[in-house]
């Protein structure tokens, strides 16, 4: 029965991971949901969900209502959103460069995309393309032509893509970026610098929708290329092209999330490996287990930012990024 056990033999594999998926989909997505629903209920106010959902208190009476449809659950659903495209650009990052340091920060994506959102608000630039106003559209501007200099300096002289490079580069890029935006932030005036912008969430979905749908092409070849270029290139893989697409999708996903939530550094460095931890190193599973969790992750920062001092809020980035710091040290230490 030599066939019949090899057909066994070749169905097992995918039978396997298709059990893995569906029990890393459940076990995350119920911590994502969980998320979603207990946060709103947290804050300087409380509140009661079923005082939330009971039709018997007209909506204009219900303040529990209006706090949780208002105020807290945009806030949550951004969170998410901005958490979830953050991690799957830092996995796709880490697994194009095969380096475990690599994430939007390191690359000078998050700096180029909080630099063009900065100059648009600080010059009040007014526009639109696609119904898409100014902000975030020089946000995306501003991450994709960072990560266009770095990807250049990567291939200047040789082909393909030197990840030691791009690392350098990027690291050198976003500190570049940081003075340039320091120096805008001197320029704007007291109304500029604290200008509340608020954007819609539809402003932005575009753009990470279009980000997310490169990404869903990604899995099986960042399995190969984060192997080795020659290696996905004998297997048949276009690794010119998938960097492309793994480049353009993680800009697009970082600007929107930039010109959403403003920079948020490190969740593209901590999800990850926290994810791979705990499902393994396939990025048929790493890449939803990181959007899921991505999003739990900074929906929980956003708590603690909101509430550790409340009535006073913190920018969630510094949360993130007492927690990212140590975390950073330690797995370049490790690396090391």
């Amino acid at each position: 029965m030599p066939g019949r056990a090899d057909a066994l033999g070749a169905v097992h594999p995918r039978a396997s991971i298709r059990q893995r998926l569906v029990w890393t989909l459940a076990g995350f997505g119920m911590l994502a949901v969980a998320a979603c629903l207990l946060a709103p209920l947290v804050g300087s106010t409380r509140i009661h969900l079923g005082t939330v959902f009971d039709r018997s208190i007209p909506y204009a009476d219900n303040i529990d209502a209006q706090i949780f449809f208002v105020a807290r659950l945009p806030r949550v659903l951004g969170a998410a959103l901005v958490g979830s495209a953050l991690a799957m650009s830092g996995v796709v990052f880490q697994a194009l460069l095969r380096n475990p340091l690599a994430s939007p920060d390191t690359l000078g994506v998050s700096a180029g995309a909080s630099l063009g959102a900065m100059m648009a608000i600080t010059f009040n630039l007014d526009f639109s393309l696609l119904g898409v106003s100014a902000v975030p559209l020089a946000s995306f501007a501003g991450s994709i032509g960072a990560l266009t200099i770095v990807y250049a300096l990567s291939t200047a002289r040789r082909r393909g893509t030197s990840a030691m490079v791009l690392l350098l580069g990027g690291v050198t890029l976003q500190a570049l970026l940081s003075a340039v935006i320091a120096f805008v932030q001197y320029l704007a005036d007291f109304t500029q610098t604290f200008r509340n912008v608020r954007w819609l969430i539809g402003t932005v979905l575009a753009p990470m929708a279009i980000g997310w749908a490169g990404f869903a092409t990604l899995p099986r070849v960042l399995d190969l290329v984060s192997v080795g270029s020659e290696s996905a290139a004998a297997r048949g893989v276009n690794v010119e092209r998938t960097e492309r697409i793994a480049l353009v999708s993680a800009s697009l996903t970082t600007g929107a999330a930039v010109s959403l939530a403003g920079p948020v550094s490190f969740v593209g460095i901590i999800v990850p490996h926290l994810v791979r931890l705990i499902v393994g190193a396939d990025h048929r599973l790493v890449l939803p287990a990181s959007a899921l969790f991505g999003g739990a992750f900074l929906i929980g920062c956003d708590l603690v930012a909101r509430t550790i001092i409340a009535p006073l809020e913190l920018p969630v980035g510094i949360v993130t990024a007492i927690i990212g710091g140590p975390v950073f040290l330690w797995l370049l230490f490790r690396t090391a």
